[in-house]
């Protein structure tokens, strides 16, 4: 693995990780909104080993990304950002995306970039809203942070009691970042999530837009999810034609982090098919 910057619009960087083969048909890993890089590090690895060149980037205002001066996190600006990763990965490529990540893969798709293929990471073109308004909340819930690692780890149990409280907090450590004060906060910029959210957008990219007819597409969807519901995958079946559909029981809206071994076998298999590491 190798860590790297990647120049985007604006004078600022993206940091991502490098795994595989420089050469080989590049996956881009995209994380979810809060989230950071660290998410993918088993996919990122096992996409390596299958023979794959993989860029597992921090999203822009996100772990150790750049911030955006003026605030832009809109759908458009995170395209333009993937249209510069794009120069750096080479082809063919396909985007791999959580949540936000899906989004704006959706959302390049959209707007001229050509994937050989898309995965959809528990995301679809209408999210169910209560499920949406469950993880502002939760976001936007301690914006003085957190006393120690172990109390933002006790936020996330209450949050998620589905998910067993990790013993060891190493990797909850990457996406915190402490402050001046002694604080923890998140590993990201507040601004990202404030003002309109870019998803209500995207039915409409997608009315505009001829890919879904074309790229090979596939949403891995976590069973227990509240953000997508069955009326969320058809509406996204009719605006996607190639649309196919692995659904990971036992998993919620963290799908990879829920159940990685299910979902790098649903993710891998699904790629050996449609862009072929060799």
């Amino acid at each position: 693995m190798n860590t790297i910057r990647i120049s985007v619009t604006g004078g600022i960087a993206i940091t991502a990780d490098e795994f595989g083969p420089k050469g080989a048909p590049t996956v881009v890993l995209g994380h979810g909104g809060g989230q950071t890089r660290h998410s993918w590090d088993r996919a990122g690895h096992e996409l390596a080993e299958a023979g794959y060149h993989v860029l597992n980037y921090d999203l822009l205002g996100h772990g150790e990304s750049d911030w955006e001066p003026e605030g832009d996190y809109s759908i458009l600006r995170r395209v333009e950002d993937l249209r510069c990763i794009i120069e750096a990965a080479g082809r063919p490529y396909a985007f791999v995306g959580a949540s936000l990540g899906g989004l704006s893969a959706m959302a390049a798709a959209s707007h001229g970039l050509e994937p050989a293929a898309i995965v959809l990471v528990d995301v679809v073109a209408k999210l169910a809203p209560a499920g949406v308004e469950r993880i502002v909340g939760f976001m936007t819930a301690n914006p003085d942070g957190f006393a120690s690692i172990e109390e933002a780890a006790d936020a996330i149990s209450a949050y998620y009691p589905d998910r067993p409280r990790p013993t060891k907090l190493d990797g909850l450590r990457k996406n915190l970042r402490e402050g001046d004060d002694g604080r923890f906060r998140w590993h990201w910029d507040p601004r990202f999530i404030q003002g309109e959210r870019d998803h209500q957008t995207i039915p409409d990219m997608l009315s505009a837009s001829d890919w879904g007819k074309r790229i090979p597409t596939l949403l891995v969807r976590g069973m227990k999810s509240d953000i997508v519901t069955d009326e969320g995958v058809e509406d996204l079946r009719r605006r996607v034609p190639t649309l196919e559909v692995a659904d990971i029981g036992n998993a919620g809206h963290m799908v990879a982090g829920d159940r990685n071994d299910l979902f790098n076998a649903a993710v891998i298999g699904f790629l050996a098919r449609v862009m072929p590491p060799h």
